[in-house]
């Protein structure tokens, strides 16, 4: 590694890649919700059950997940630039051919495979990476920002998509996401770059001009090497295990069967979409807050207050579907306000215990078990709906499981830097 004088600058350039990627994730996000606004169309076009439907979202998040690390590994070799970019031209190819389907299994292809490797390339770990290479100073609440990206997403695109699709047909809101991702390739092809040596740079909070060292190992090689080191720690087993509870209560629930469950309600698309996007709004603010809180105060405790608070939320939600709108406002913002809140902690958590060079990777793993988490929920809930005629065993078992893991978080153990600043 080399180093040189950094260049002066008022403006420090990590803001610009800061916009891009929130941009990027905002897309992707929308990309990745679309199923739940989907789902009712498919079912009265196709005659398909849910549950082969929730099969198919089920499959996308697994895939979605098992990228993270290798999806790392490949940002590490490949760039971060590049990778965007071609991580976007299977989305649009995906898309694409989405208004062509007449059968389950080519949903599946399109949505499942191609649509879970795509956005599981724009997904936590390109947050984690980018704030891991370009801050030092502010490192958590740009964390926080990135991962409410999600949230925007959803804000932005869900009531829009639910209303066009109501009004002209699906196919019709797929094309708008397509517009979205045209209107990105010439963004990042000009403006998005890798490191902050790129530009002449430090991270920022330092002082010097670092080129990052080459990446020399296996694009499937060091993704399970680093798993081989990570699993020797309980640290990772217990960041791991919350995460799953964390994804099974999250996007594989409430993303994905929120608005059906509204629909068993007479509860329309739209409205439905409307309560997502409200908790789109009011996660943006409590994710970057909790950016903002995980520099300054211990990440445990924060997980704890997160996953409880969440428990609650969920037990609450089946009363909240029958009682009227006010009471699922009141959800709305309630769970809204803690719905991945948990990423910042846990990714400040994996980057003190294992390094900021190997923290990307690491944190990836931990997504694989988010999204394992959520595939299981997303099924399983589906099947269970079908099965029972409700979703209310789905949304208080999800309640308890978040107060387990509420104790989980607690058992962390802080890291040698932890307890030096402490």
């Amino acid at each position: 590694m080399t180093s040189t004088s950094p260049r002066v600058s008022r403006f420090y350039y990590g803001w610009k890649i800061v916009l891009i990627v929130f941009l990027t994730l905002i897309v992707s996000a929308a990309i990745s919700s679309f199923p739940s606004v989907l789902m009712q169309s498919l079912e009265r076009e196709f005659g398909w059950q849910r549950e082969a439907i929730s099969g198919v979202i089920s499959v996308r998040i697994l895939l979605y997940g098992l990228m993270g690390p290798f999806s790392a590994a490949m940002l590490a070799k490949f760039g971060v630039r590049r990778m965007m970019i071609c991580a976007i031209m299977v989305m649009l190819l995906s898309l694409g051919l989405t208004p062509l389907i007449h059968a389950v299994w080519q949903l599946m292809l399109l949505w499942g495979l191609l649509g879970g490797l795509s956005t599981g390339m724009l997904a936590n770990v390109l947050g984690v990476t980018v704030a891991n290479r370009w801050f030092v100073k502010h490192k958590g609440f740009v964390i926080g920002l990135l991962t409410a990206s999600a949230a925007t997403g959803q804000l932005l695109f869900l009531p829009l998509l639910a209303k066009i699709t109501e009004d002209a047909g699906w196919r019709y809101a797929v094309f708008v996401i397509m517009g979205a991702l045209v209107v990105l390739l010439p963004i990042i092809g000009i403006w998005m770059r890798n490191h902050p040596s790129d530009v002449g740079a430090a991270a920022l909070g330092t002082d010097e001009v670092v080129k990052p060292a080459p990446f020399t190992g296996s694009i499937l090689l060091t993704p399970l090497s680093t798993l081989r080191m990570a699993t020797r720690s309980a640290t990772f087993w217990l960041l791991a295990g919350t995460f799953f509870f964390c994804g099974f209560s999250t996007n594989g629930l409430i993303g994905t069967h929120l608005i059906p469950a509204c629909g068993d309600y007479n509860i329309p698309v739209v409205t439905a979409a409307g309560l997502l996007a409200m908790m789109g709004m009011f996660d943006l603010v409590g994710t970057t807050l909790s950016g903002w809180l995980s520099d300054r105060f211990d990440s445990r405790k924060l997980l704890f207050w997160y996953y409880g608070l969440r428990g609650l939320s969920l037990i609450f939600l089946p009363h909240a579907l029958g009682a009227g709108y006010t009471q699922l406002t009141v959800f709305a913002v309630f769970y809204g306000l803690d719905w991945i809140a948990t990423v910042p902690p846990t990714a400040k958590l994996a980057s003190s215990a294992f390094g900021p060079e190997k923290a990307g990777m690491v944190f990836g793993w931990i997504v694989v078990m988010h999204q394992l988490g959520a595939s299981l929920a997303a099924y399983g809930a589906g099947y269970v709906r079908d099965l029972l005629g409700s979703y209310t065993v789905p949304f208080v078992t999800a309640g308890f499981v978040c107060l387990l893991a509420a104790v989980f978080a607690l058992r962390i153990q802080k890291s040698r830097q932890q307890a030096a600043a402490a």
